[in-house]
C-alpha cells in the first residue's frame, strides 16, 4: 500500500486549477491512501471563502483519511525545530506526518511549499 501525507497546498492547487494542478491530481491518484491532519480542512475551506469560490471542498476532502494524534506532538515539534524554522501550520503538518512515521519510511510527504518540502526531505520523507 502506498501512503502519502498531503499538505493543504496540494489541494488548494487542485481546487483553483493552478498551474500544475493536473500533474498534482495525477500524482495524488498514484497513492492508495492520502493522510492529513484536519488542519487541512480548515486551511482549504478558508482559502475557498477568501477567494470567493464558495463550496466546502467536500469532493477534494473526500480523498483524505484524517489523522488525529492521541497525544501532544511536542517531541515531533522539537525534532523539526532543531532541524530548522518552519511556519506554525507547516510545523503541525510535518509533526503529524512524523507521528505517523517517525523515520519517514513508507510515507511520502506531498507539498507545493518549497521550504516545507525541504524540511520533509531532511526528516526522511520522500517528497
Amino acid at each position: 500500500m502506498t501512503l502519502a501525507y498531503i499538505d493543504t497546498s496540494c489541494l488548494v492547487a487542485v481546487a483553483f486549477s493552478e498551474r500544475g494542478a493536473g500533474a498534482m491530481t495525477t500524482r495524488l491518484r498514484r497513492f492508495d491512501r492520502l493522510l492529513a491532519s484536519n488542519l487541512l480542512e480548515a486551511e482549504l475551506r478558508s482559502a475557498l471563502v477568501r477567494e470567493g469560490v464558495g463550496g466546502t471542498g467536500r469532493d477534494l476532502l473526500s480523498w483524505v483519511t484524517w489523522v488525529y494524534p492521541n497525544r501532544p506532538l511536542t517531541p515531533e515539534f522539537d525534532r523539526i525545530l532543531r532541524a530548522g524554522y518552519v511556519k506554525g501550520a507547516d510545523l503541525w503538518h510535518l509533526a503529524t506526518a512524523l507521528f505517523l512515521s517517525p523515520s519517514g519510511a513508507g510515507l511520502s510527504f506531498l507539498t507545493l511549499d518549497s521550504r516545507q518540502g525541504e524540511m520533509a526531505g531532511s526528516l526522511g520523507f520522500s517528497t
